[in-house]
C-alpha cells in the first residue's frame, strides 16, 4: 500500500516552510496538541499524536502541504471534526496532521440546481440551518449532524437514522474538488444529476476515508425539504418471552412489505440501551419495565398522510407485541424522543472503563439473527454488549463492555478473540464489519474476514497507484499499512 516505512520526520525546516504556507495562525507547533490524537474511539491504544498541525484555508494550500510531504515522505492525515468512530483522523505514523476546520464556508446554495457547495469543514448541523429559509435540506446527514463535518461525512460515505429512507452520503455527492496525494487538483463531477461519461472516479473517492485525497470543495445534491416530522416510541415487554422482545426486530420488514411505507426512521434500542439513556434524562416514560424500544419517524409535506403511516406503524407495532405505544403530539415531543436515541452511545460509554464501539451491518432480514448471537456472544464471554441503531437499513452498534470484576489485562486478551467470532458470524449472515464507521485503524485487522484477497489486492493498487510513497493517511484500511 505504497512505502510506509521509513517516513521522515518534521524538522524545524518543515516547520518552516509549513508555516510559510498557511501563515504562522494556522500552524501548530511545539505546543500540546493532544486534542489531534484521537477521533471518538474510546480505546487509548488507537490513539496517536501527531507532530504538528497544520490548517489550510485554501485549496491552493491543501496543494502545497500535499506536495511538501509527498517530497519529503513525511505521513500526513487528513481530519475533519474528530468525531469519527473508527479511528481514521488519528496520525498512526505521526507526521503532519491537516485540519479543514478553517476550510468551512458554505460558498453557494443554488435553489434553481437543488445544489449546496460546501468547503469540508463546514458543520453538518450548520448546512441544515442556512437551508432552512430556502425550503431544502441535505438528507444524508448522520446522527451526529451538531458537530460533524460535511468532509468527514463524505470521506467516511455517512449513514444517520434517516438513511432507510434517504439513503447515505454517497447518494448526494454530485462533484467534488480533491487534492490527490501527490498534489494535483482534480475536478470531479459539478451540480449535474447524471453522468456516465468515464469512471465513476466520485463514487471512489467517497468513503476512502482519506486515503485517496483531501477534499477541498463539495457539491451536495438538496431536496425539498419536509414540513411536519412525526414520530412514536413503542416498548416491548421484559417479562414477556425473549420470542416478544425480539419480535421488535421484525417490524422494519413489516412496515415495507405487509405495511407498504417507508419510515424516514426505524431506530431499535436494547434494553440496557433505552433503559441507560431515559435513567440519564430522567425520562417520564415507563422505562423500567421495557425489554426493548423502537423509535419510529415520519415525515412528509401532508399531515393527513402522515397521520396515516403512524397509524399504520402503531398497528404493525401492537401486532408483533408492543406493549406500549407513546406517539408525539407535537414538535417537543418528537424532539424529545430523538434526545433519547442520541444520549444512548454517549450513557454506554459511562458503564465502563473500556468499550468497543461496533458498526455492523447485515441485510434486514438477519438483524433478528444477529441480535441472538451476540446475546450468545455475551454469555459465552460473560460480559454485556448492549446493542442499538438503525433497524431500518441493517445497521447496528454493539458496545461491548469491560466487566468491574475483569482487568485490563483480561479485556485486551479477550476483546480481539470476542470481536473475531463477532465479525465471522457477521460475515456469515451476509453482513460487514462497517456500515457507516468505517475501518480505519480500528478494524484493519479483521477486513480479511469480510472481504476475500483478490478485492483486498485491487484496493491496494488502486491506493499505489494513486499514492506511490504511501504518505496520506498510512495505516489505515489496509492490514499490513
Amino acid at each position: 500500500m505504497g512505502t510506509t516505512a521509513p517516513f521522515a520526520p518534521v524538522t524545524e525546516g518543515i516547520a518552516r516552510e509549513l508555516s510559510a504556507i498557511c501563515g504562522e495562525e494556522g500552524v501548530l507547533w511545539g505546543v500540546n496538541l493532544a486534542r489531534y490524537s484521537h477521533d471518538q474511539v474510546p480505546e487509548t491504544r488507537h490513539h496517536r499524536m501527531p507532530e504538528i498541525v497544520v490548517k489550510p484555508r485554501s485549496a491552493a494550500e491543501v496543494q502545497a502541504i500535499v506536495r511538501l510531504a509527498n517530497r519529503e515522505r513525511i505521513p500526513l492525515t487528513p481530519r475533519g471534526a474528530g468525531s469519527g468512530l473508527s479511528g481514521g483522523a488519528i496520525p498512526a505514523h505521526g507526521g503532519i496532521l491537516l485540519s479543514v476546520e478553517r476550510m468551512n464556508r458554505i460558498l453557494e446554495i443554488d435553489r434553481a440546481s437543488l445544489v449546496a457547495v460546501v468547503e469540508p469543514g463546514v458543520v453538518t448541523n450548520a448546512l441544515d440551518e442556512a437551508l432552512k429559509p430556502v425550503g431544502l435540506f441535505f438528507a444524508g446527514y448522520p446522527i451526529s449532524e451538531e458537530i460533524c463535518f460535511i468532509g468527514g461525512n463524505v470521506a467516511h460515505n455517512a449513514g444517520g437514522g434517516r438513511a432507510v429512507k434517504y439513503g447515505v452520503t454517497r447518494r448526494y455527492v454530485t462533484g467534488l474538488e480533491v487534492v490527490t496525494p501527490t498534489g494535483e487538483i482534480l475536478n470531479l463531477g459539478g451540480k449535474r444529476l447524471k453522468d456516465a461519461t468515464g469512471y465513476d472516479l466520485i463514487d471512489l473517492m467517497v468513503g476512502s476515508e482519506g486515503t485517496l485525497g483531501i477534499f477541498t470543495r463539495i457539491t451536495i445534491r438538496l431536496l425539498p425539504r419536509p414540513l411536519i416530522r412525526r414520530s412514536l416510541i413503542a416498548l416491548f415487554g421484559e417479562s414477556q418471552a425473549e420470542d416478544r422482545v425480539d419480535s421488535a426486530l421484525e417490524v422494519a420488514p413489516d412496515l415495507m412489505v405487509r405495511g407498504g411505507i417507508i419510515p424516514s426512521a426505524i431506530e431499535y434500542m436494547d434494553r440496557l440501551s433505552f433503559q441507560e439513556a431515559c435513567r440519564a434524562l430522567k425520562e417520564s416514560l415507563p422505562w423500567q419495565s421495557a425489554g426493548a424500544a423502537l423509535l419510529l419517524e415520519s415525515d412528509g409535506r401532508d399531515e393527513g398522510q402522515i397521520r396515516s403511516e403512524l397509524g399504520q406503524m402503531e398497528r404493525i407495532c401492537r401486532d408483533r407485541g408492543a406493549t406500549g405505544i407513546f406517539a408525539a403530539e407535537g414538535e417537543e415531543d418528537w424532539k424529545r424522543h430523538w434526545k433519547i436515541r442520541k444520549q444512548v452511545p454517549w450513557v454506554l460509554r459511562n458503564l465502563s472503563t473500556h468499550t468497543s464501539i461496533e458498526d455492523l451491518a447485515v441485510p434486514i432480514g438477519e438483524v433478528r439473527s444477529l441480535v441472538r448471537r451476540i446475546r450468545e456472544l455475551e454469555r459465552e464471554y460473560a460480559l454485556r454488549i448492549p446493542t442499538f441503531g438503525h433497524l431500518g437499513d441493517g445497521n447496528l452498534h454493539a458496545h461491548p463492555l469491560k466487566e468491574a470484576s475483569s482487568s485490563e489485562a483480561e479485556w485486551l486478551e479477550k476483546l480481539p478473540r470476542l470481536l473475531t467470532e463477532l465479525y465471522r458470524s457477521t460475515a456469515a449472515l451476509g453482513g460487514t464489519i462497517s456500515g457507516e464507521h468505517g475501518i480505519g485503524n480500528k478494524r484493519r485487522g479483521y477486513l480479511s474476514l469480510v472481504m476475500g484477497s483478490g478485492q483486498i489486492e485491487l484496493m491496494a493498487r488502486i491506493k499505489n497507484a494513486l499514492d506511490p510513497n504511501g504518505i496520506l493517511n498510512p495505516g489505515k484500511i489496509f492490514p499490513s499499512d
